[in-house]
């Protein structure tokens, strides 16, 4: 076959064979370097279980009794009675015999995680534009904020809840400042990196007419990222309504206590009913959550 294109003078003519013959040694190579990739991520894996001493044998053991356990959470309801009061034994309100003091608790962790959200997404918001590379005004500034964003992070909200109820007592002021200290870096690093994909053309034409830095974020990249920065907070808020149930175990107040002192009591019968009502409520927030994010974008939800 003749060559179907040629290079510089002197060079070999370029054929569909030698086409192939190159796009062949390069798909090798990709091969090679991913198998090379796949054994070092198989070591690594193997590794990780060796020292945490994970094995399929200690799992399968924990199976049976795992089931067993959540056997014990499921109520013992019964067709006949399901709608009777408190005191006949198989029905709903027998059940949830204290539902009204854990809606109560329930409510109280909802509040917690958003004040918690809002607090620490106006401070998140507060550190995302000098954290983002494309929008701080020097180099150091850059680094203070990424630096600082990260320290907020790399603390569970766990660990700052056993800290603030050392300091400010058992309640849910301890509960509420810690996630709101985990938010503010888990938030504000998500905040950043949409400012880091939002497009500079508005940012550019702002600075050519004068406008300050603040000006600047405030009407060229402010506008386009809210979208993201609202459905970032309201996920936030889903995740923080499980966080200060966790915390509460450690007397940061809300459900999280109650739910502590059953499993403690191993009253199965209260964990399942706590652990369906969370459930229900996270449910409800997700959904309401959904429908406030497309109103906001103007999309209509499915």
């Amino acid at each position: 076959m003749a060559a179907v294109e040629t290079g510089a003078v002197g060079a070999a003519p370029v054929t569909p064979e030698a086409i192939e013959a190159a796009w062949r040694s390069r798909r090798r190579l990709r091969l090679a370097a991913g198998f090379g990739w796949g054994v070092l991520l198989c070591a690594a894996l193997l590794v990780s279980a060796r020292v945490s001493e994970v094995s399929p044998a200690a799992l399968w053991d924990g199976l049976p009794r795992a089931w067993s356990y959540f056997d014990r959470l499921i109520p013992d309801l019964r067709a006949p009675v399901l709608l009777r009061g408190t005191e006949t034994e198989g029905s709903l309100a027998y059940w949830m015999y204290r539902a009204d003091i854990w809606l109560r608790l329930l409510f109280e962790t909802s509040q917690m995680a958003a004040l918690a959200t809002l607090s620490g997404a106006a401070l998140a918001l507060l550190l995302c534009f000098p954290a983002a590379a494309n929008l701080a005004p020097n180099r150091a500034t850059y680094v203070i904020c990424r630096r600082l964003l990260e320290l907020f992070r790399c603390v569970p909200d766990i660990v700052y809840a056993l800290i603030l109820v050392w300091t400010f007592g058992v309640g849910p002021l301890a509960g509420i400042l810690a996630i709101a200290l985990h938010t503010v870096g888990a938030l504000g690093k998500l905040f950043a990196e949409a400012a880091e994909n939002a497009d500079m053309r508005a940012w550019e034409a702002m600075t050519a007419v004068g406008a300050t830095w603040v000006q600047s974020v405030r009407f060229a990249i402010l506008p386009q990222i809210l979208p993201n920065v609202l459905s970032y907070v309201l996920l936030r808020f889903e995740i923080n309504v499980r966080g200060a149930t966790v915390i509460g175990f450690v007397g940061a107040g809300g459900i999280g206590q109650e739910l502590y002192s059953v499993i403690s009591f191993n009253y199965y019968q209260e964990i399942g009913a706590i652990v369906v009502l969370i459930v229900l409520a996270v449910f409800a927030i997700d959904l309401v959550s959904e429908r406030l994010r497309h109103r906001v974008i103007g999309a209509a939800p499915r």
